[in-house]
């Protein structure tokens, strides 16, 4: 099976280091494979984004030199076979509608793992629902490239929503119908996705997708642990120096490149990242919080 990997980030931030660490690690694998390698936007929530930092996505993974193959894909373009998907799980009764509040929840449900109210008590088609997936009390079990074996009991977490009451859909479902409409075969991401995992995996199982392989690379931090994120104000990348950044980004990944390479340019050193490229080097969490300068 020929190999497709994908970078796809959500517009709620301007990239930075933590982003270019997730994008430059599934590049490089994918690269190193001799595999496709493609560019996905996951912008379906516009209260949380912006569009200038959509538009700036693309600028600055060109200005690193992390080309993509094939046509940007916006997943605000492709709600229809979401809808089409939606209606697949409802039919086959894997989801069911639910209106019930946050505020009904917890009422009801000590440990917020919701009780299937809506499920044995239906809502009137006209009310604003929500959209749940039943989860199973089965093991979902995976061996993450990096992070190794992990088994989740679903029933632990309750089931889970696809489509909001908002009528946005939610992540879990657009990714996994995205990755199997584009063939991604390899899924390299950071460590906070990791919990995502067996969900994805338990709709991939419903619908008959394959699974992809997963491989969670630690997360960067500030110095008080946090993870690089907006809210933790993680500086943004700039486009006008990326080497020195690069660099940076690979002592991160344990790729040890040599000292000669600090001087080179970009495009050199990405060769020598894709020539020299180990996942298995890569270590499954960090022993301190690094301090990601620019």
């Amino acid at each position: 099976m020929s190999y497709v990997g994908r970078f796809a980030p959500s517009p709620t931030g301007p990239l930075h280091f933590g982003s270019l660490l997730a994008a430059l690690a599934s590049y490089l694998d994918a690269r190193a494979n001799n595999g496709t390698w493609l560019l996905r936007i996951e912008d379906l929530d516009p209260p949380r984004e912006s569009p200038e930092v959509k538009e700036q996505f693309p600028e600055i993974l060109e200005a690193y030199g992390l080309l993509w193959d094939g046509e940007l894909t916006l997943q605000s373009e492709r709600s229809d076979l979401y809808h089409s998907v939606l209606q697949t799980l409802i039919e086959q009764r894997h989801a069911y509608r639910c209106n019930c509040s946050r505020k009904q929840i917890i009422e009801r449900c000590d440990n917020l793992v919701y009780d299937r109210y809506c499920y044995s008590h239906p809502p009137q088609q006209d009310a604003s629902c929500a959209i749940r997936v039943k989860s199973e009390d089965s093991l979902i079990s995976f061996r993450d490239i990096i992070q190794g074996p992990h088994a989740y009991n679903l029933n632990s977490t309750g089931d889970f929503v696809v489509f909001r009451r908002d009528q946005l859909f939610a992540y879990q479902l657009a990714v996994i119908v995205d990755d199997e409409q584009q063939g991604v075969t390899h899924i390299v991401r950071g460590s906070d996705l990791l919990d995502e995992t067996a969900r994805q995996i338990h709709l991939q199982q419903l619908l008959g997708y394959p699974t992809p392989a997963y491989a969670h690379i630690p997360v960067a931090t500030n110095l008080e642990g946090q993870k690089l994120s907006k809210q933790t104000f993680a500086e943004p990348l700039r486009a006008d120096n990326p080497a020195p950044v690069l660099i940076r980004a690979l002592h991160f990944l344990n790729q040890n490149p040599p000292a000669e390479l600090h001087n080179q340019q970009r495009d050199d050193i990405l060769a020598w990242a894709v020539e020299n490229w180990d996942i298995r080097n890569i270590p499954q969490t960090l022993s301190k919080p690094l301090l990601m300068e620019q």
